[in-house]
């Protein structure tokens, strides 16, 4: 069974930066599209990062293009997101999730989903 685990989330002033990480076991990730959601208090669940399975293509939600960066780590068999600048609003729970397929912005479209890791922006 694929398993998928977070880590890297934290307190962090606006304007601040962190690292999370997406680390695999019992599959290979780059077998995989690897997706970053996140799910803020009242809000619907949203689609932040994607990287594809083959060539590695990278996709962001305009929200976050140009401060936050996916990569993949194949030795680690592990995704980061980078996330710079923060702001307020990044505040949520981010999870990473996994699909046999191309990427996604819809988390329903993932069959797989860690369990997620707090990300608080404030200062």
């Amino acid at each position: 069974q694929v398993q998928l685990v977070e880590s890297g989330g934290g307190l962090v002033q606006p304007g601040g930066s962190l690292k999370l990480s997406c680390a695999a076991s019992r599959f290979t990730l780059d077998y995989y599209a690897i997706g970053w959601f996140r799910q803020a208090p009242g809000k619907e669940r949203e689609g932040v990062s994607c990287i594809s399975r083959r060539d590695g293509s990278t996709y962001y939600a305009d929200s976050v293009k140009g401060r936050f960066t996916i990569s993949r780590d194949t030795a680690k068999n592990t995704v980061y997101l980078q996330m710079n600048s923060l702001k307020p609003e990044d505040t949520a729970v981010y999870y990473c999730a996994a699909r046999s397929m191309w990427c996604s912005a819809t988390a329903a479209d993932f069959t797989s989903r860690g369990q997620g890791t707090q990300v608080a922006v404030s200062s």
